[in-house]
């Protein structure tokens, strides 16, 4: 197995066994409140694994290192700025998706499956998963020694790019459909869903930059999967991450659920026209559904 795979090993590892340590503690106590800090936490330690395990493995089991954590300015910038990118962006939803389930005193999407152990069990194995393959171009990146990168180019700032205003529009559209609901508890309108603001040009503007974030770091990191030293294709394998995102979000856990639910709440004139006249997902599609 070519180094760069093999190395991959540690973090696969690291995925499943903290999703296995939370799912021991929560299953028994049917507890999902914290299912999405959990996967947030996982993408940290993963990252954190497939960043220094070289290190750690030389100092503690090889013996041939004198360091265990090595000075950040030893690393590649690509590796820099891909670790960055999904630290905060992982420290951000996690955060922001654990308050929203604290405050509502559970997540909906676990009402039946909490109170069945082995489908609960399946579901924390899942988020390892989605853990693994989401967060794989960052973590093949950092598995590739720090000389073998090529120089930060164009490239690179035009994907750091197109990251960073993925994550405003999934900031801002949060944050506008927080407001509104905070707004709609004062009664200070009384409209039964969310439709102005980037809800006005897309049904879920928040997963649509989701999915573009996904785009921009598998961009940043395809730079260093295509040098001479990794294998062929792996720039194609990290593919994965966009894609396994976009697919959960748009077929799976995201939009089906959100727009069955819509239908049977909303149902009326007012969500009729809203389906009609706003994209479902990305807003130059004008496929309603």
């Amino acid at each position: 197995m070519p180094p760069v795979l093999s190395r991959l090993i540690p973090v696969l590892t690291s995925a499943y066994t903290l999703q296995a340590a939370f799912a021991l503690y929560f299953v028994p106590t049917a507890n999902e409140k914290y299912y999405d800090l959990a996967g947030a936490l996982g993408f940290l330690s993963t990252t954190f694994v497939s960043l220094y395990y070289p290190s750690l493995k030389a100092k503690f089991w090889d013996g041939t290192s004198t360091v265990a954590i090595p000075a950040l300015a030893t690393f590649a910038p690509r590796q820099l700025v891909a670790t960055a990118a999904l630290t905060m962006w992982s420290a951000r939803l996690g955060t922001f998706l654990a308050m929203r389930a604290l405050n509502a005193g559970g997540d909906s999407r676990f009402d039946e499956v909490k109170h069945q152990p082995a489908k609960f069990t399946a579901f924390w194995m899942a988020q390892a998963t989605w853990v693994f393959l989401v967060g794989l171009p960052v973590y093949l990146v950092n598995t590739i020694p720090p000389a073998a990168h090529p120089p930060f180019g164009v490239r690179d700032y035009l994907s750091v790019s197109i990251f960073a205003a993925s994550w405003l529009l999934e900031i801002v559209a949060d944050h506008q459909k927080t407001a509104w609901r905070r707004a709609k508890d004062k009664k200070q309108h009384d409209e039964q869903f969310i439709s102005s603001g980037l809800w006005s040009m897309s049904r879920h503007p928040n997963y649509v930059g989701e999915v573009s974030l996904w785009v921009g770091i598998w961009a940043l990191c395809s730079t260093s999967l295509t040098a001479p030293y990794v294998p062929r294709f792996t720039w194609l394998f990290a593919g994965v991450s966009p894609l396994m995102t976009y697919f959960l979000l748009r077929k799976v856990s995201g939009v089906p659920p959100l727009e069955r639910a819509g239908d049977k709440k909303f149902a009326g004139p007012k969500w009729d026209h809203y389906k009609r006249t706003v994209p479902i997902f990305w807003p130059w599609d004008r496929r309603m559904s």
